[in-house]
């Protein structure tokens, strides 16, 4: 073991010499090519009769020196460039040319739009824990994609849920049946899930689906407007951003006419449509306030939308499902 040690460190001993050697012979060409030749003074003095001599050897520059003329060059050169900026500045990419920005807005009517204002309706779910936003804002976009859907409660409910869980398709089906049989005004089916003092991410998967599912059938139960002949007035709230938005439908039937009619509090500007098959009716304001829609001879059994389009809360619309029965 010692002899091999011994025969690498020769070794390597062996290799800094040569490199030395290499080294030193590369200077000492360098040089020459500096210089010319090894005895400047007497070639020249040949040269010339022997009249006089080179008194000395013309400087060189040394490594790290910069010459003048590179000084220059690089001065004239970042004049150059600032000359070119001033007089082309560049642009950004979405600019086709150059656009002055003011410092600040002060007009008041410009302002950013929130992203998902609706979002603001959990706080008023009947929850034990509040969902993460991206959670919630997630469930609320899958309830509304299908909220118009004929397909059972149970399968909207697994539906809104499975992008979160996609590998516990079994277990969300078995837990989907439980919640489908609690009450959503009670807390009733939480009370076998521990740790509900603690934070979305600290539950067990089983615990996220349970709290996931039951807020997606409170979303379907809030976007879902029932009346019928017997119940004929609907009243719904929901919190937005910028205030509570009121709806209150009526099912008005006179012999054989029926009317379908939506008054609206909005707490800002907006747009109010009642879509049918066949028909629909759209109103727009310029201001919070009411606003009053309705459609004449619906049918029993029909679905019909009500679309509640706030801008300045949320670039989508909220979407309402109204199915009268007899």
């Amino acid at each position: 073991m010692n002899s091999d040690s011994e025969s690498l460190q020769d070794q390597l001993l062996t290799w800094l010499l040569a490199k030395n050697t290499q080294t030193n012979e590369q200077n000492l060409v360098n040089c020459k090519e500096n210089e010319g030749v090894e005895n400047l003074n007497e070639i020249v003095a040949a040269g010339n009769g022997g009249v006089f001599e080179l008194k000395s050897i013309p400087q060189t520059f040394q490594l790290g020196e910069t010459p003048t003329v590179q000084e220059r060059f690089q001065a004239v050169l970042k004049r150059r460039l600032q000359l070119q900026i001033q007089n082309h500045p560049p642009l950004f990419p979405w600019e086709s040319q150059l656009t002055e920005y003011p410092e600040y807005v002060d007009n008041p009517s410009i302002e950013l739009v929130p992203v998902w204002g609706w979002t603001a309706q959990q706080s008023k779910l009947n929850l034990p824990i509040p969902l993460p936003e991206r959670v919630f804002q997630q469930l609320l976009e899958k309830c509304q994609a299908m909220i118009a859907s004929s397909v059972p409660l149970g399968a909207k409910l697994v539906q809104a849920v499975e992008s979160l869980f996609p590998n516990d398709s079994q277990a969300l089906n078995d837990l989907a049946g439980m919640v489908l049989r609690t009450p959503s005004r009670s807390v009733d089916a939480l009370e076998t899930m521990p740790n509900l003092e603690s934070n979305y991410s600290d539950l067990q998967p089983s615990q996220q689906m349970a709290l996931s599912l039951l807020a997606a059938k409170q979303l379907l139960e809030n976007l879902t407007l029932p009346i019928s002949a017997t119940n004929p007035v609907v009243e719904r709230q929901w919190l937005t951003s910028s205030g509570v938005l009121t709806l209150k439908v009526e099912y008005q039937t006179q012999g054989e006419m029926t009317k379908l009619r939506v008054q609206s509090e909005l707490p800002s500007k907006g747009i109010v449509k009642l879509q049918g098959d066949a028909s629909q009716a759209t109103a727009e304001s310029s201001s919070p306030g009411c606003l009053s829609v309705e459609l004449h001879n619906t049918q029993a059994n029909q679905t019909y939308t009500l679309e509640v389009d706030l801008k300045e809360i949320d670039q989508r619309p909220l979407l309402f499902v109204i199915v009268p029965t007899v």
